[in-house]
């Protein structure tokens, strides 16, 4: 078996990754990708810690977590969307919807 310690720290440098390119990137697709990315991180603890621990607590916390990160991407793609068909792009810097 895998050292649990491993598991926390590839979890670790994914969820940093995904902090990282959600806050730095401009096209909208891309940040949520990075944000299903920091979702599969936090998964891919609790089911390490599941693992380790013998309880199945955090594998329900990750069904739970798909599940919302699939509602997360049906609505962000419909509101990309919109987005494109009000001002022809996705572009973060580009379209300012909260002023409008």
């Amino acid at each position: 078996m895998i050292d649990p310690a491993w598991v926390s720290g590839l979890s670790a440098i994914l969820f940093i990754l995904g902090l990282w390119g959600a806050f730095t990137r401009k096209n909208a697709i891309v940040v949520l990708m990075c944000i299903e990315l920091i979702l599969n991180a936090v998964n891919l603890q609790f089911v390490a810690a599941a693992a380790h621990h013998g309880d199945v607590t955090g594998w329900i916390y990750t069904i739970f977590a798909i599940a919302i990160a699939a509602a997360e991407v049906a609505i962000g793609l419909a509101i990309f969307l919109s987005m494109y068909g009000q001002h022809e792009t996705i572009s973060l810097d580009e379209v300012n919807l909260l002023k409008h």
